[in-house]
Order: structure tokens, then C-alpha cells, then sequence
């Protein structure tokens, strides 16, 4: 058998052969990277990746005038009406830069993406997951789901529990009504698309458990908003959500 010095060797050996046949390339532009994964120097300054100060519920970053902010300040939409939701976190700001990273995972079979996403998430939602008892993806419709053949939430809920050491349960939440797309529609219409858009069918799978949210993108909060609602129902003692990307004014 061999030492775990020499398996280590191996791996490093086979990574440079492969490497020298099929460099690892930006997930962003294509061009040549160091590692698999990454981004280019370029592309990763173009992506804004969020950082404090931003709000304490849903997560949307403060511009500068907000920078000497408490940790606990909320934004205006948040103060107005409160999320279902405990506490959102988002990895980057989801604009014209950043936007192929996500369209790509969830549009072009590119679940070769997953590492790396999933990798930033579990930085990104640390806090959340030090507290978290289970990881919940945000769950497709089943027509939606054989016509994509993936769920993205999924993958990601899968690479987040693998290296948080939170356990997943990929079938708490299910999604009772074929909803029409988001996008396009204001917060309000939003909200309505997924009111009782989702249910728990075994609440006890549920019931007293830390339950962080997973899902590639956070627009005004209304589907992760109708997924907490249900699991609070369902008697989730808290619900907070975990994102890739995070639109930076919501209807805009």
C-alpha cells in the first residue's frame, strides 16, 4: 500500500501530465491559468467579489457612502419588509461581467464549474455554515428539471456539504407549481410566481434544524423567500441562504 507521501506524489505526477495535454483554462475567457478553476487575472478583476459592508439579512453590498456602517445595519428594502429568510450571502455581484459564470453552469452543461463555485461559496458562507445542522438546495420542478437534466442548486448544495461538513437533504423542499420564468417580472410579480411554489412533505426531516438555503442566484429574495417560508413552516427554527451571485439593485 502506498504512504500517503508517495499517493501524493502521484497525484502531483498525474496532474502535470494532464495538465501538459489539457492546460486549465479561465472559466471566464478561455486563455491558459495556473490552476483548474480559476480565473485569469483579468476576468477575476472584473468580477466584484462582496465583501463587508453589505446588509445583515438579505445580503446586497452597501455602496461607499455606507462603508463606516454597524454589522448589523439592513438595507431599506430589508427594513421595509422582512425576508423569510434569516441572513443571505452572496460570493459576487452579478452584473454583465460576471453574469457567463453563472449562465454557463446553469444553461450550457458547464458543470465543470461546480468546484470552483462551490469552492466560494464555502468562503463566502462561512458564518452561516459554522451554525448550519442542514444544507437544502432550492429545488426545480420536475417538466423543468428533465428538459435541463441538472439541477444547479443541487451540484452546488453537494460540493458546499462535501467540504463543510454539513449534511444535504436534496428532496426537504419540493416544488409543487410549474412557475413561469423570473425573469422580466418586478418584486411584486415575483412574489406572486412562487407564492406556495413549494411545500415540505416530511417536516420532520426538518423540524428544530438550522437549515441554510442554496441556489445560484438572488434577485429580490422571492423564491428563497417562499423556500424559508415553507421550511418555517414546516418547523425549521432558522433559515438562512446561501448564493453565487447577488444582483446589486433588484429591478433596475
Amino acid at each position: 500500500m502506498l504512504n500517503p507521501i508517495s499517493f501524493d506524489r502521484l497525484k502531483a505526477l498525474g496532474r502535470r501530465g494532464l495538465d501538459a495535454v489539457m492546460p486549465p483554462r479561465c472559466l471566464k475567457c478561455g486563455v491558459v491559468v495556473a490552476d483548474p478553476g480559476a480565473l485569469c487575472a483579468m476576468c477575476f478583476d472584473e468580477v466584484t467579489f462582496i465583501t463587508p459592508p453589505y446588509c445583515a439579512r438579505c445580503g446586497i453590498p452597501f455602496v461607499d457612502v455606507y462603508t463606516n456602517v454597524v454589522d448589523t445595519a439592513v438595507c431599506g428594502a430589508c427594513a421595509k419588509r422582512s425576508p423569510s429568510f434569516d441572513r443571505a450571502r452572496a460570493v459576487y455581484v452579478y452584473d454583465e461581467k460576471s453574469r457567463p459564470l453563472i449562465t454557463r453552469f446553469k444553461h450550457a452543461d458547464r458543470t465543470d464549474f461546480t468546484p470552483a463555485l462551490g469552492r466560494w461559496m464555502v468562503r463566502a458562507g462561512a458564518e452561516l455554515l459554522g451554525g448550519a445542522d442542514l444544507i437544502v438546495p432550492v429545488p426545480l420542478h420536475r417538466w423543468r428539471l428533465l428538459t435541463r437534466t441538472y439541477n444547479q442548486s443541487a451540484l452546488l448544495a453537494r460540493w458546499v456539504s462535501r467540504h463543510s461538513c454539513v449534511p444535504a437533504n436534496y428532496n426537504a423542499l419540493h416544488r409543487t407549481k410549474r412557475t413561469p420564468s423570473q425573469g422580466g417580472l418586478s418584486a411584486v410579480g415575483r412574489r406572486r410566481n412562487v407564492a406556495r411554489a413549494f411545500t415540505v412533505k416530511d417536516a420532520a426531516t426538518v423540524a428544530g434544524k438550522q437549515i441554510v438555503l442554496i441556489d445560484d442566484v438572488l434577485t429580490t429574495g422571492a423564491t428563497l423567500d417562499a423556500c424559508a417560508s415553507a421550511l418555517r413552516h414546516a418547523g425549521a427554527v432558522g433559515v438562512d441562504a446561501l448564493v453565487v451571485g447577488r444582483v446589486p439593485a433588484p429591478g433596475r
